[in-house]
């Protein structure tokens, strides 16, 4: 994970298993927020930020063409007895859109 100032954004990086995880464990409110089938769900790059816990931004492709969505992930610090949870959906996002805080 790349270096990062407490509130910031680190700079984009590879899905890890840790991400990846996160992501295939939201995929039903995904589902229900968008409200259609999914054939492709995979998470592609993200950016972390630390606040009480672990802000999350991750893009992950959701169609064969050029179809992503941005999402916007809490994980709770450890201990807090609370579960990692959706925070926001960004839809209409293309492979090479930025991703920045929402």
């Amino acid at each position: 994970m790349a270096t990062q100032l407490v509130g910031g954004l680190t700079e984009p990086a590879a899905v890890t298993e840790e991400i990846q995880a996160i992501v295939q464990f939201l995929k039903p409110l995904v589902l229900e927020r968008l409200n259609k089938p999914l054939h492709v769900y995979h998470a592609i790059s993200y950016r972390s930020q630390l606040v009480a816990g672990m802000n999350y931004f991750i893009k992950v492709v959701i169609g064969d063409a050029d179809d992503y969505i941005h999402m916007r992930v809490f994980q709770p610090l450890p201990g807090s007895g609370e579960k990692v949870s959706l925070s926001d959906i960004q839809m209409g996002k293309k492979l090479f859109d930025v991703i920045e805080y929402f």
